[in-house]
């Protein structure tokens, strides 16, 4: 009983020091976002709390000379089309996939897990070469085709359901007439809401933070979005902790409350793809 009141303990600890090193830092930035000018310049700690925790001067700030707005709108018009197109075209690869018998279907395979294990830096000269030929330069097409065509992961995780669905549902439809696209639209990708919902949160979160792929392929002030619009803070506001802090909190709400309320979709996803 010793033991194992001990062992408790030492679990219980180590999850309280895990949380105080994810919370410490956003506390951090949240109380330097309600601070203002003067207190930073008076060498405010950083977990210090606010004369006035009512200031939201600095969100303000940082909404208007950040264009969170249009950052906002660029970033929403990205992820819809880029997550559909992933569902649609992950979701018809890992159908094609597990229920046709093709040649060099082994080797396509192959193909898929290579090109998930090659770092995506060391092919970004090509990628930009691609690109520029198509015209989707300084465009929203360039970070939607981009997303689109090479997310590997989520044609895995659509292949571990696919798998699951037994291939009767398939004959029996067949035998009423349904051909291979009615097969697909009105019995595999109904019964794909699990992985479709995994696929949509990992995937939006993904395209939501990235900065690299944006900051390349749209170079133009009128197309920035959620994370290249921090870096506009660079030039007036380089010193300016508070306003870059209140920056952060406005990127960092909406993916926190989507998380928050979609959690268990994103495990029961994972598991149920696992033991199926």
């Amino acid at each position: 009983m010793n033991r194992r009141a001990v062992t408790r303990v030492l679990v219980y600890l180590s999850l309280i020091a895990a949380t105080a090193v994810v919370l410490l830092p956003l506390a951090a930035v949240f109380l330097t976002s309600l601070k203002s000018e003067r207190e930073m310049a008076g060498g405010s700690g950083a977990l210090a709390l606010p004369d006035d925790p009512t200031n939201v001067h600095n969100y303000v700030t940082a909404f208007q000379d950040g264009r969170m707005l249009s950052a906002f709108g660029n970033t929403a018009i990205i992820l819809v089309v880029a997550i559909g197109g992933t569902v649609l075209i992950g979701s018809m690869t890992a159908y094609a996939v597990d229920r046709f018998r093709f040649r060099f279907r082994k080797a396509v395979l192959a193909l898929f897990l290579v090109a998930a294990l090659v770092p995506g830096v060391t092919t970004q000269v090509a990628t930009f070469q691609i690109v520029n030929s198509f015209g989707l330069f300084d465009s929203l097409w360039a970070p939607i085709a981009l997303y689109m065509g090479t997310d590997i992961v989520s044609i895995y995780i659509f292949l571990q359901f696919v798998r699951s669905i037994p291939t009767s549902l398939d004959e029996a439809a067949r035998l009423d007439g349904a051909n291979a696209f009615t097969v697909y639209r009105k019995i595999i990708f109904p019964l794909l809401k699990p992985a479709i919902a995994t696929v949509v949160i990992v995937k939006g979160i993904t395209v939501y933070n990235d900065f690299y792929i944006p900051f390349l392929y749209m170079p133009s002030e009128d197309l920035g979005v959620i994370s290249t619009s921090l870096f506009r803070f660079k030039g007036p506001f380089g010193a300016h902790w508070e306003t870059i802090s209140a920056g952060a909190i406005l990127v960092i709400v909406p993916t926190l409350i989507v998380f928050l309320f979609l959690q268990r979709f994103i495990y029961n996803g994972f598991t149920r793809g696992a033991t199926r």
